[in-house]
């Protein structure tokens, strides 16, 4: 979602972005941005891996234009049967 805001008389963008955040089996935060290909990194502690992914998108937003972000839509969950 973005909202456009005046900061000091210049026109700037307020992006939301959806963020995942996951553990893997070391322990460490893995979180993506769906919004961006590729978008992802990690932290030893919840805090850690935002602050990352925050830089990596900053990253993403001088390569990507807001109009061409992926729509993100929403998460479901999928029960899947696994044969013993």
């Amino acid at each position: 979602m973005i909202y456009k805001i005046y900061k000091g008389g210049e026109r700037v963008k307020k992006l939301h972005l959806p963020i995942i955040i996951e553990m893997d089996e070391d322990g460490y935060y893995i979180v993506s941005c769906p919004s961006f290909k590729g978008c992802h990194s990690y932290g030893k502690t919840i805090d850690e891996a935002l602050k990352n992914i925050r830089e990596v998108i900053n990253i993403c937003l001088e390569e990507t234009k807001t109009e061409e972000l992926n729509e993100f839509v929403g998460l479901r969950e999928m029960e899947i049967i696994k044969n013993a």
